[in-house]
């Protein structure tokens, strides 16, 4: 009897032990309802119409940790489609929610539709903006925060309060007046002003305590220009690129191009007033300044006079200042690991792959191309095409991955690339003017970037130790930069210019990822909620 009885507890015993094993402990859910309107806005003192989040702009923040799942339903009020895009998340295994032209069909006005992303494996400062027809320029974009999971030790002490800045330049011609300017052949005109979360010069105010530390999340959320970021009488210490902890180096400005996003810590160990917090052009015949208001508790004087300078034209300054951004190797980043103990300089690239940009007249027009390429969106987007094996949309052999050095051409642009490989991407940039490149879906280390052509030798001066990693990298004028990405994420990715005039007339294509295993290991499946468009009308998602 007593070994019945023993066999009996032992039984019971391994059956909740198996059971135990088997609950697996999903990642929360976060859900936002967001209603997208237009309403009369006022950046720079003049009515404009904006396009409103539930009736702010810019729209609400997302604030979400580490692995959470992001439900989002929108609703389309415009009287156009509409798409939001989320600059920097990495939408693993997820193309599916990407939010652009070449992945996602449009909201149709009066139509809602429900994003369900994951920030996996992330940390870090983001921001969303809506991507068809040059809406950016009419606002809906919003700052992101992804938090460290709290048993995930942070480089730096909590903060006293955690600010976001989304600052760039504006204009006051409406989004369909600028996007009508480009489809004509016509370069934009100078931007008007620029604005810090929505507002013109002191129109908006961060409170602060004397001797406590700040955290403010830095994105350029702008259309064309580069910025110089700084605060008055403080210094800026540097702790966070686009999810990469960095080597906490002290800066009195910072260049931000265009589609980045930095924070920095600040002290407020200044004496009790307020001081001027300023964004102003870089690379620009004319430096178009904006203000905000630092303000200590209990401040009795106001800002008066003119702001705190900061430099304008000059390239080297900036290119070692980009130089100096180097990871903290003993930092942990969204796993409990440190950031350095990936050594991405010791893994052998399997290919290399060169975009040159471009500014080529086509058919009378103005264009931008990547390696003579300019792209033009077809009727169907390309990952549903690809999804549904529908011919005619694009074909892999649209875009070279070398420059041709030839004229510009049209073309729906799609390049293949192999899956779990490791590519060293070399962005070259003849022109004068600087460039701002993205990759959605993936992070790439950025090892070097240097003035003149790159060529094999170039490799000598690569940094393959400590840089960081990111999403999105400047290529000064007629120089290079070069960057090692591993191609983990399955699927169909925007590679573009976060110019975005140059986005608009050309200067982007789409890289595939294709995982031949056919797995939902490798990639999800289409959502059940897929919209349709185009040749895709009639399929089964």
């Amino acid at each position: 009897m007593k070994t019945g009885r023993w066999f009996a507890v032992a039984l019971v015993m391994l059956l909740v032990l198996l059971l135990g094993g088997c609950i697996i402990a999903e990642d929360p859910y976060r859900f936002f309802t967001w209603n997208v309107t237009y309403g009369d806005i006022y950046p720079l003192g003049v009515k404009q119409q904006g396009i409103l989040i539930n009736g702010q702009f810019p729209g609400p923040a997302i604030e979400s940790v580490t692995n959470d799942n992001l439900i989002i339903n929108v609703f389309n009020n415009l009287d156009e489609p509409f798409l939001i895009s989320w600059n920097g998340l990495e939408q693993r295994r997820n193309s599916w929610q990407d939010g652009v032209w070449g992945t996602n069909c449009p909201i149709p006005p009066g139509k809602n539709y429900t994003y369900a992303l994951q920030v996996k494996d992330q940390i870090g400062s983001y921001f969303y903006f809506p991507s068809l027809a040059f809406h950016k320029a009419a606002g809906g974009y919003g700052g992101i925060k992804i938090a460290s999971r709290s048993v995930i030790p942070v480089p730096f002490a909590p903060p006293a309060g955690d600010y976001t800045i989304l600052a760039g330049d504006w204009f006051n011609q409406s989004h369909n007046d600028l996007k009508a300017i480009l489809d004509s052949g016509h370069n934009l005109p100078f931007p008007n002003g620029l604005l810090i979360n929505g507002r013109g010069t002191n129109g908006y105010v961060f409170t602060v305590e004397h001797g406590k530390t700040y955290r403010f999340r830095i994105s350029n959320v702008g259309l064309a220009t580069s910025i110089n970021f700084r605060i008055q009488g403080h210094k800026m210490v540097l702790v966070e690129v686009e999810g990469t902890h960095t080597l906490q180096n002290t800066y009195d400005s910072l260049d931000i191009h265009l589609g980045q996003s930095y924070s920095v810590l600040v002290t407020a160990d200044q004496p009790i007033q307020d001081y001027y917090l300023v964004a102003s052009m870089r690379f620009t015949p004319q430096v178009l300044t904006a203000t905000s208001v630092l303000r200590y508790s209990n401040s009795q004087k106001s800002v008066s006079g003119p702001p705190p300078g900061g430099p304008t034209i000059e390239v080297d300054w900036s290119l070692n200042q980009a130089r100096s951004l180097r990871r903290n190797l003993t930092a942990s980043g969204p796993r409990p690991n440190p950031q350095g103990s990936y050594h991405y300089g010791l893994i052998n690239t399997t290919h290399t792959i060169r975009l040159a940009n471009s500014a080529p007249i086509i058919n009378g027009k103005q264009r931008y191309a990547v390696n003579s390429v300019s792209f033009i969106p077809a009727d169907t987007p390309v990952k549903l095409a690809d999804y549904f094996n529908i011919p005619g949309v694009f074909s892999l052999s649209s875009i070279p991955q070398n420059p041709t050095g030839g004229g510009g051409y049209l073309q729906t642009s799609v390049m293949a690339s192999e899956y779990r490989g490791y590519a060293e991407i070399v962005f070259e940039n003849s022109e004068d003017t600087l460039q701002s490149w993205h990759i959605d879906g993936h992070h790439f280390f950025v090892v070097g970037m240097d003035g003149g052509e790159w060529t094999p030798a170039s490799r000598f001066v690569y940094n393959l130790r400590d840089t960081i990693s990111r999403s999105t990298v400047q290529v000064y004028p007629k120089s290079w930069t070069a960057v090692y990405m591993p191609l983990d994420n399955a699927g169909m990715w925007n590679v573009r210019s976060q110019d975005w005039a140059r986005q608009h007339l050309g200067q982007q294509f789409y890289l595939r990822i294709f995982s031949p295993a056919n797995s939902w290991r490798d990639e999800n499946p289409i959502p059940s909620n897929t919209l349709l468009c185009g040749r895709a009308v009639g399929h089964k998602a």
